[in-house]
């Protein structure tokens, strides 16, 4: 089926003689071939769905879990009430793109988030998640970022941040679904506010995903807003990759802006 596709695993339910199987007697056992990361997402996406349909059956006393083992393993986050729907997204949209952004396996199991993955992408997953809820109450602040390799910071001119973020951060939310990111903006050890990229995956001047997709739509998008402001202000973001010092420009054919973006631009060349 789709789980089967979606993971590349192959699964089938089947008993050992002398089971009692079905309907009338005990659960079937579902069976699952296949890589070991491969076989642990379906795993997990199957949880989930069980869950949902009986609460309590994988989730039941369970604990948070940070494991120590640098190669593939499994750690636990467990929710509170008001945290699942904020960290789950419209359709799941925000989980996916945690998932994405930190090369990880994310997957919700009622109330507790299963991050499977090497020691790194696990450690990026549960770093995204609690920046994720810890927005909820305010600015965060993110320092040291130069001791990453997943993070590109953008300063943005003061006249673009209201529009390179959009209405409550909807524009945000339409570029880091184009390139497979988290963004978001977030305060430095002086306490000024920048954006900052994350990804595991660094792009290129070419690729539509990954860090340097995202900063060349947030460029575009300020160099659209000082045009439209006749040309005040700093001449674009300042983009700087956690490892690297140099500066990357570009600019993507591909960049769909939102309609509400378009009907904006004309009514102020209307206006004029």
């Amino acid at each position: 089926g789709s789980m089967e596709e979606e993971w590349g695993v192959l699964m089938f339910f089947m008993n050992r003689k002398g089971d009692r199987g079905g309907r009338g007697g005990e659960a079937e056992k579902l069976i699952v071939f296949g890589p070991k990361r491969n076989r642990r997402g379906a795993e997990l996406k199957v949880m989930s769905g069980v869950e949902t349909k009986s609460p309590g059956t994988f989730t039941r006393g369970i604990r948070e879990k940070t494991s120590s083992e640098k190669g593939f393993d499994t750690d636990r986050i467990v929710f509170k009430d008001d945290e699942l729907s904020y960290a789950l997204g419209k359709q799941g949209t925000t989980r996916k793109k945690l998932e994405g952004a930190a090369g990880a396996i994310l997957q919700y199991v009622g109330h507790v988030a299963f991050i499977a993955g090497t020691g790194k992408e696990r450690k990026r997953a549960r770093e995204y998640v609690t920046w994720l809820l810890a927005q909820r109450r305010g600015s965060v602040t993110i320092t040291n970022l130069g001791s990453r390799d997943d993070a590109t910071e953008m300063h943005i001119p003061e006249n673009c941040k209201g529009w390179v973020t959009g209405n409550r951060g909807s524009e945000l939310r339409r570029m880091e679904e184009e390139t497979q990111t988290y963004m978001f903006m977030a305060l430095d050890e002086r306490g000024e506010e920048r954006l900052i990229i994350f990804c595991h995956n660094p792009g290129s001047k070419v690729a539509p995903h990954g860090r340097m997709a995202a900063e060349r739509l947030v460029n575009e998008m300020i160099q659209e807003k000082l045009r439209d402001d006749g040309g005040r202000g700093r001449g674009g973001g300042r983009g700087k990759d956690s490892r690297s010092p140099s500066r990357r420009r570009g600019r993507s054919d591909s960049r769909r802006r939102s309609p509400s973006r378009r009907r904006d631009s004309r009514s102020r060349s209307r206006r004029r």
